[in-house]
């Protein structure tokens, strides 16, 4: 049930009189869905009648006659008419707009009357998950960008959320690193002058970019080094103390390259919500053994298998998930369900939410079924993969430098504030905005841009990256957005004497019945992202929203003063709310509104 202090939808009061009344009008029919979506004949359209009538061997044009009359009089619906074969069609007042949306405006917590689900349960979300001592590149840009969404967005309606980093930090590429720092003493300090110019997150990922290359270089000259590094990676698994310190290093030295980045992005990571692969080394036998003796996996070819019927190579054969390899190493998979266990048993998570490549879809399937298997899953804890697609060039390939390298997450981030630095440069003399609030909001503009191109595509659809298109002020695009709320701001510090307050006795226009009706929505909409874990839905109303906020001021001025002060403040009342619902979906997205552009 909502929090006491949520404001119920016009469609949800709505929606209850007409089941009311369907009941009353019809009591043989049962409890019946009265079908109620929106409508461009009226408000909303009632289309239940229709099935109803079918099931009753009634009249639907008679039978939405006697509902019609079953509904109350009050001042919630203006007008409701029968068209077609039952449907109803349905006005609502003027007054009911502008009442529930001065009771979103007036909810003093600030969460414009969207209710919190008092029934919510626990979420961990599985994101950002970069690698230790390898740079970020485009491919870590869309869980980020849509984890740190769900997280907010989730959190907002009421979950209890637990964050998540699986970063790689364990392999076979450790026993190199580290056995080139053992022969190479202080290879890890940063280099004089490395930081000149750059942040220390780029100075630190500089040393490790220098430390791997030299290291791959001996690696693949020097057998001898070749077999003092296989086996460091035995030491390492076996908790050499001098190999785990050495190895802490490298973690220690890429937190800071990655934080620096997330800075970049403006999301928090805090330390101890990084549990990389190695938080789960002392559960991989355990896991193992359960599956074994409880006959989830069994033994082939020497290695720890399961198998699914509808999982088989070219050749027809079954292709198995490997827990443990024939040398007795461990795989991906055993780590991953020992995560499981985890998040389940000990964070005591109802939903497990990974927000991970499209391309890795078949492996996760298995590892949930596998934990469905062995009892980690069941009907009341459930794991869902949050699927995305690749991010592409403007030629709509893999996004790649003219190189044919991988893009840089930094680089790319860097091009982003700068060329959206130019665009808020070209209108600063306007506004008259100063250098540091130039930068600042070429920051936010910039990310923003990046973040909404991501989140306003379907997550698991592919999208190209393309800045030009970005940092447009027009069309579907952050600074579109942005721009909307900064030029109601603008709107009122021009007001004056002139306060926003709702007058719900005035009769609207027709770009203020569209607007408000709109502004209702955001509760509901937000409902469906976090059930649909689909932030991409929430972007549209954002869009549509500034969009009808633009007809608006086409057909209504503000603070026109032709028009009575009622309707100023009304106008103002109609405004202020807008900037407070594109402020707060922004803000869930991960997006700063700049109060001036």
């Amino acid at each position: 049930m909502p929090e006491h202090g949520s404001v119920p939808s016009l469609a949800s009061s709505l929606q209850q009189q007409l089941a009311d009344a369907l009941t009353a009008a019809l009591p043989d029919a049962g409890a019946a869905d009265p079908l109620l979506r929106r409508s461009d004949r009226a408000d909303f359209q009632a289309n239940g009648i229709l099935a109803l009538a079918k099931k009753l061997k009634g009249n639907p044009r008679e039978l939405a006659a006697r509902v019609t009359a079953a509904l109350p009089a009050g001042e919630l619906i203006k007008d409701i008419e029968v068209s077609g074969p039952g449907f109803l069609n349905i006005t609502l007042s003027d007054n009911a707009i502008v009442e529930t949306l001065a009771a979103r405006a007036a909810d003093a917590g600030g969460r414009l009357g969207v209710p919190v689900n008092a029934d919510a349960g626990t979420t961990v979300i599985d994101y950002a998950q970069p690698n230790v001592a390898k740079e970020m590149h485009v491919g870590h840009l869309r869980s980020a960008v849509i984890g740190d969404a769900m997280v907010k967005i989730l959190e907002f309606t009421g979950e209890n959320v637990v964050r998540r980093h699986h970063i790689g930090d364990w392999g076979t590429q450790f026993g190199m690193l580290i056995q080139y720092l053992i022969e190479h003493p202080g290879a890890l300090k940063h280099e004089d002058g490395a930081a000149d110019g750059a942040s220390e997150g780029e100075a630190a990922m500089s040393t490790l970019n220098r430390v791997y290359k030299e290291s791959r270089a001996l690696f693949d000259a020097d057998e001898e080094f070749k077999a003092r590094s296989r086996d460091r990676v035995v030491a390492l698994q076996a908790g050499d103390p001098e190999t785990l310190e050495l190895w802490q290093g490298f973690v220690d030295e890429s937190k800071i390259y990655f934080h620096s980045v997330f800075d970049k992005l403006d999301m928090e990571i805090d330390d101890a919500d990084i549990v990389g692969e190695s938080g789960y080394n002392d559960m991989l036998e355990e896991t193992c053994r359960i599956l074994e003796e409880t006959g989830v996996a069994v033994r082939s070819e020497g290695a720890l298998c399961v198998f699914f019927d509808d999982v088989k190579g070219p050749d027809g054969n079954r292709v198995p998930l490997i827990v443990k390899k024939t040398n007795g190493g461990y795989g991906y998979a055993a780590t991953d369900l020992s995560a499981i266990r985890n998040r389940v048993q000990d964070l005591k998570a109802d939903t497990l939410l990974y927000v991970v490549d499209a391309r890795q879809s078949l492996h996760f399937k298995m590892v949930f079924e596998t934990a469905r298997r062995a009892g980690w899953l069941n009907e009341d804890v459930k794991a869902v993969q949050l699927a995305f697609g690749t991010v592409l060039g403007k030629d709509g390939k893999p996004f790649k430098t003219r190189e044919g390298e991988t893009v840089r997450l930094e680089d790319l981030l860097d091009e982003a504030v700068e060329r959206a630095t130019g665009v808020v440069r070209e209108k600063a003399e306007k506004v008259g905005l100063s250098e540091e609030e130039i930068v600042e909001n070429g920051r936010y503009v910039g990310i923003g841009a990046v973040k909404y191109a991501d989140l306003s595509t379907s997550a698991v659809r592919d999208y190209k990256f393309d800045l030009d298109q970005m940092v447009a002020l027009n069309g579907d695009t952050s600074v579109y957005l942005q721009y909307a709320y900064a030029r109601i701001r603008s709107i009122l510090r021009r007001a004056g004497d002139a306060v926003p307050a709702a007058h719900p006795e005035l009769e609207l226009a027709p770009a203020e019945r569209a607007l408000g009706l709109h502004l209702d929505q955001f509760g509901e909409v937000l409902g469906e992202v976090a059930a649909g874990y689909e932030p991409h839905k929430l972007a549209a109303y954002l869009y549509q929203l500034a969009s009808h906020l633009t007809t608006f001021y086409d057909q209504c001025q503000v603070l026109s003063p032709d028009n009575a002060p009622e309707v100023v403040e009304n106008r103002l009342f109609l405004v202020e709310l807008t900037a407070r619902t594109l402020h707060r979906g922004m803000a869930l997205l991960g997006i700063r509104t700049p109060e001036r552009l």
